[in-house]
Parts: C-alpha cells; sequence; structure tokens
C-alpha cells in the first residue's frame, strides 16, 4: 500500500508512504488516497473520528505527481475529485508537512485546513518548470491563503518558497524548531506529525458541531464564483497546455534531468 490510514482515539492519520519518489502520487496512490479520505468521512458518520491528519513517509510530504506515469488529463480529473472530497470533509483536517511539498504536494496541503511544518520543508508551484497547469481551484486557493503576490512568485517563477517565508504569507500556521539541546532527537517527519497529533487531541476534545459550522462558514467565504471565468478562457490554456508538445518536452527533460527546451507549442 503506498498510502496508509490509521484511526485511534477520534483522529486519523493517513500517510502517503513512496519514499522512493519522495512520495510523488502516481494513479494507484491517488487512488487509495481517495480511498482513505472516503473512509475517514464514513468514520466520522460513525463517530469514531473527529480530527484527520494527512502526512508523508520519510521525513518528505509529497513532492508532487509521478512525472513517470502521468500521462494525460484523467489523472487530473481524478485528483480534482479527491482533493474537492478532501477539503469538503465536515471536520477539521491538518496537513503535518516536512521536506518536499511541491505541486500536487501543494494542492494537497493547501486542500486541508490547517498546515503545520518542520523549518526545512520547501514549498513550491513549479508547473512552469514541467509545461503543465493546476487547474483554477487551485489558483482561488493558493490565493485566498498565501496572497495574490505570494501565488503569483510561486507560480510565475516556479521558484520555491522556504518554511520561514510559508509561515510568514499565512501558508502555514505553525512552524516547528528544531529541538533544544538536550531534548530527544527526532526526524523531521517525527517531529512535524507529534506536533500534528497533539494539536488533533486538543481539537478532539472541542464540540463537534460548532467545529463543522465554523468550518462552513469560512469555507463558503472561499466558495469561487463562477464567474471568475466566465468565458472559459482559463479552461482551454489549462486543456491547452495539457495537450501541448511542451508537457512532452517536459517530462522528458525532468525524466533524464537535464533542462528543458520549451518551443511555446
Amino acid at each position: 500500500m503506498s498510502v496508509a490510514y490509521l484511526c485511534e482515539q477520534r483522529v486519523a492519520v493517513v500517510k502517503i508512504s513512496r519514499p522512493e519518489r519522495r512520495n510523488a502520487l502516481n494513479h494507484q496512490a491517488l487512488d487509495q488516497l481517495h480511498e482513505a479520505v472516503i473512509r475517514a468521512k464514513a468514520d466520522h458518520a460513525q463517530g469514531l473520528l473527529r480530527v484527520l491528519i494527512l502526512t508523508g513517509d520519510d521525513n518528505q510530504f509529497c513532492s508532487g505527481a509521478d512525472l513517470k506515469e502521468l500521462e494525460d488529463l484523467e489523472f487530473t480529473r481524478a485528483l480534482r475529485l479527491m482533493l474537492d472530497d478532501l477539503a469538503s470533509l465536515g471536520f477539521p483536517t491538518i496537513a503535518a508537512i516536512s521536506g518536499a511539498c511541491m505541486g500536487l504536494g501543494m494542492q494537497l496541503a493547501i486542500s486541508c485546513d490547517l498546515r503545520i511544518a518542520t523549518a526545512e520543508a520547501m514549498f513550491a508551484v513549479p508547473v512552469a518548470k514541467l509545461g503543465l497547469m493546476v487547474d483554477h481551484l487551485t489558483v482561488q486557493r493558493l490565493v485566498a491563503l498565501a496572497g495574490d503576490s505570494a501565488a503569483r512568485w510561486m507560480m510565475l517563477t516556479a521558484q520555491p518558497v522556504t518554511a520561514q517565508r510559508a509561515y510568514e504569507l499565512g501558508l502555514i500556521q505553525e512552524l516547528l524548531t528544531a529541538p533544544s539541546q538536550g531534548e530527544p532527537a527526532e526526524g523531521a517527519g517525527e517531529l512535524v506529525l507529534h506536533a500534528a497529533e497533539e494539536l488533533a487531541a486538543r481539537i478532539a476534545e472541542l464540540a463537534p458541531l460548532a467545529l463543522a459550522g465554523s468550518k462552513l462558514g469560512l469555507d463558503l467565504l472561499q466558495r469561487p464564483d463562477s464567474s471568475t471565468d466566465p468565458k472559459g478562457e482559463y479552461l482551454a490554456a489549462f486543456h491547452a497546455a495539457w495537450a501541448s508538445d511542451d508537457l512532452v518536452e517536459g517530462r522528458s527533460a525532468f525524466g533524464a534531468r537535464r533542462q528543458a527546451e520549451f518551443k511555446g507549442r
């Protein structure tokens, strides 16, 4: 299994485990992650779950989509369904982030309500390096969380943002420092998971109906207006990018670890 699910004491931990690919998601892992989200919704309905934590294995959160298996728009459609289900869960969700939080990893993180990260974590939306695009809902959510200026920087330069900068922007709400001298040493992944579990345990003691209502109120403020792309221009650009020769070149360059040579077609 590429995605593990464990629910104990009203807190579920969903862990992505593809360390050989820095937890990048392929089709199978995406399906398993969606199944975990659906299972969490069912556990919540039975009163077994009040908070969900999403994290990654081997000191990494998620480095994106696995470009070795990413071929067409079918993956993006399945991804959108999973992200919608994750974001619409009627209880608090926490992204526990260490290491790489890139591309699809960013989409996962910003679909959660709360984000905690370790100091070495890095955040990026490097789609322009690969010749592809994220859907418009991702753009809207990124702007809502980090602001227009930061979103433009991340998407138009493809440059990573440090955890410290992400904290200053409000993209993450808690930045963990390294353990003080004399405290037990932990890997970054274990450190952030432990902090998330402590936070989740405190949240799980709060009133579930109040939490659900508060989350709904907050989500309604971020719900995108259909008029933001009335002529379907962004959608057309999205499909053009995914059908382009540049995407083929971006994937090839990524696999060969060389600089891509984009032609704009």
